[in-house]
Formats: C-alpha cells, sequence, structure tokens
C-alpha cells in the first residue's frame, strides 16, 4: 500500500510538471500516454488526484512527527519526554485514520453505484411457497428503501393463484431531496443471487421444513449514452394489458414489449396508464438487460482473475438462506449469521448491507495489496 501512495505522488507530480511547461512531456503531444495530450483530461486527473495527494502528504507529516516523538522519548530533560509520551498515541491513532482514508479513496470505485436501479424477483424452486417468498421479500424491499429515502415503483408483475409473485420487476429511484451515501445500485447490487428460504408452509399439516427459492438481479438504470442500442436491433409491439389469469384488463393497446434481436432478451411494461409510458419503462429495462448480459460475459472471462466479488456475484450464486425454524439469516458470502428474521423481512435489511459493503472494501484492499 506504501508502494501505491508513492505511485500516486510521482503521477501528481508528473501532471503538474506537464501543466506548468505546457509541453505535456513531449510523450504526450505525440499521443503516446494515457492522455494522449488533452489538457482538459490532464486537468480533471489532477482535480481527482489533489484530494488523495493532500491526505497521502499529511500522513507522511504524521509519520515524520510520530518519528520525532519517539526520538525525544530518550531526551534528558524528562518534562519534553513525558510531552512526547503523551503525543505519541494521539499521532498513532491520527496515523491510523489518514491511511484508511487514503485506502478507500484509492479503492476501484463501481462507476454505476450512483444510479437508481431496477430490481427483478422472479420464484425459483418451490411451487407456491417460492412465490409467496417472492412477494414478501418485494415487501421487505420496499420497506428498506422506503425508510432509506428511496422510492419503489413497479414495472411488470405477474402474480400466482396462491397470491405471491411469480415475477415482479420494479425501480428504485431517489426520493425527492433525498441524499443518502451512493444510489439505489450501490445499496441494492448486493442483492443479486440466489436467496433460499426454509420454513414451514401454513399448508402442511405435517409440519415438515420446506426449501424454496426465489432468485434476485439487481440492475443500474441506464441513460442511453451509458449504453445504447441500435434502433435496428429492436422488435417493439403494442398489446392490451393482461390481468390474473391472463384476462384484458384493459381494451387498449399500451402494454408494450420489447424484443432485443440478437439477444432474444425480451422486457414488458404494462403497469403505467399509457403507451409512451410503458415504452419508456420497457426501453429502460431492456438497456439494463442487455447491458447486463455483455457485462456478465466480460465479468466471467476475468472472474478467476480475482476474489473480490461481494458486490457483483453471479446471479446464479446462492447467496442467502432465511432459515425461520431458527430464527436465523446467513449470508454465505460472508459466511455471517443475522438473528430476528422478522424484523429482517419488515425490511430491517441495513446490519446485513452494511455487513456486505465492509466485507467488499475489505476484499478490494486486499486485492490492491497484491
Amino acid at each position: 500500500m506504501e508502494q501505491a501512495f508513492k505511485k500516486i505522488l510521482d503521477e501528481y507530480e508528473a501532471i503538474t510538471r506537464d501543466l506548468s511547461s505546457g509541453s505535456f512531456g513531449n510523450v504526450s503531444a505525440k499521443g503516446g500516454s494515457a492522455f494522449g495530450g488533452d489538457i482538459a483530461k490532464l486537468g480533471r486527473r489532477q482535480a481527482e488526484l489533489e484530494g488523495i495527494v493532500s491526505r497521502i502528504r499529511n500522513y507522511e507529516l504524521s509519520l515524520k512527527h510520530l518519528e520525532d516523538n519517539e526520538k525525544l522519548l530518550k531526551d534528558a530533560d524528562p518534562e519534553i519526554r513525558a510531552m512526547a509520551e503523551a503525543e505519541i498515541p494521539n499521532l498513532k491513532s491520527k496515523i491510523l485514520n489518514v491511511k484508511s482514508e487514503i485506502e478507500n479513496a484509492l479503492l476501484p470505485k463501481d462507476a454505476n453505484d450512483d444510479k437508481d436501479c431496477i430490481v427483478e424477483i422472479r420464484a425459483g424452486a418451490g411451487g407456491d411457497e417460492a412465490t409467496l417468498f417472492a412477494a414478501e421479500m418485494f415487501r421487505a424491499y420496499g420497506k428498506f428503501a422506503e425508510e432509506n429515502g428511496l422510492k419503489p415503483h413497479i414495472v411488470s408483475s405477474s402474480k400466482s393463484e396462491a397470491g405471491g409473485f411469480k415475477e415482479v420487476i420494479f425501480e428504485i429511484h431517489l426520493s425527492t431531496g433525498s441524499r443518502p451515501n451512493g444510489g439505489p445500485y450501490s445499496i441494492f447490487k448486493y442483492e443479486s443471487g440466489v436467496h433460499r428460504v426454509q420454513r414451514v408452509p401454513e399448508t402442511e399439516k405435517s409440519g415438515r421444513v420446506h426449501t424454496s427459492t426465489i432468485t434476485v438481479a439487481v440492475l443500474p438504470i441506464l441513460d442511453e449514452k451509458d449504453f445504447s442500442i441500435d434502433p435496428k436491433d429492436l422488435k417493439m409491439e403494442a398489446t392490451t394489458s393482461s390481468g390474473h389469469g391472463g384476462q384484458s384488463v384493459n381494451t387498449t393497446y399500451s402494454a408494450i414489449r420489447i424484443v432485443h434481436i440478437p439477444t432474444g432478451i425480451t422486457a414488458q411494461c404494462q403497469d403505467e396508464r399509457s403507451q409512451a409510458q410503458n415504452r419508456e419503462k420497457a426501453l429502460q429495462v431492456i438497456r439494463a438487460r442487455v447491458a447486463a448480459h455483455y457485462q456478465d460475459i466480460e465479468n466471467k472471462k476475468v472472474r478467476d482473475l480475482t476474489k473480490s466479488q461481494i458486490g457483483t456475484g453471479d446471479r446464479s450464486e446462492k447467496i442467502r438462506t432465511y432459515n425461520f425454524p431458527q430464527d436465523r439469516v446467513t449470508d454465505h458470502r460472508i459466511n455471517q449469521n443475522f438473528n430476528q428474521i422478522n424484523l429482517i423481512m419488515e425490511g430491517k435489511l441495513s446490519p446485513i448491507i452494511s455487513a456486505l459493503q465492509k466485507a467488499d472494501v475489505e476484499a478490494k484492499k486486499e486485492a490492491l495489496k497484491k
């Protein structure tokens, strides 16, 4: 990590020299540097580094002060020794805090963390019990979102005969005036994967514990500038909205279904009042799904090269078990248990999310040391 600090200082000093001389190191003028001689990019990079450089210099100065005070412990004057002894604990604490700040600032940033997100919940194995758990998780996520200054909004849903959800897709946006740390995606991205529930269904007379699963996919909502799709690759059709059992809930062609022809990925929205609104929502979903499809292909190419998969795990991976008889939720990625399952199902997910965020940061720090 000390070597990483030195690299940052060297880069900052090189950029400062280039900007001051106007030569861009000659190499940049020939297009050989990472910035290709672009003065605007050099300036932006310098601005990005300024905060980190200031902390590194503060860190180095504190290390020097600590070294000086440790030497003063051998001074002949007892008052000077006492002053140095009193100052050393404060300096050590400051050094640890500043070092932690620098390490966190150097961690790789997820470009999508500030974005809103789409959450897709689908019932897996377990029949009606899986659909009921899908509905309960949708409710838990909704409560958690609202308690954290976020606003959920259903895009599409398909209910089961038992009253649960075969599938429910919803967006999560920042509420007006809310300013949490990061956007909805930075919080909900840790929920992607297979969630397993173990409990006795209400219809089970023998008291036997059943195991069911649901899958959760969390996708960032992307603007067209973030990820564009050629309109020629999209097939769009309008249909009448369908309700429970397939019956038509209106007689106008307001529901929209979109197919991305190259991949076969589809998206549908029927919950908005107008065709234009449904079209906009369906386009958001198809853009997010197609982008995730291509990102998954890239992730699989490099998955064996990194162990930091907490925030962007495979959606087919079993990430969490909800064991109701034992009042325990286990997140398998961090091998940690959480009790009071009834509160968790009421949206009290913060302890789990916080533990995952902390583990993600620690994994990224370890990766930087290698």
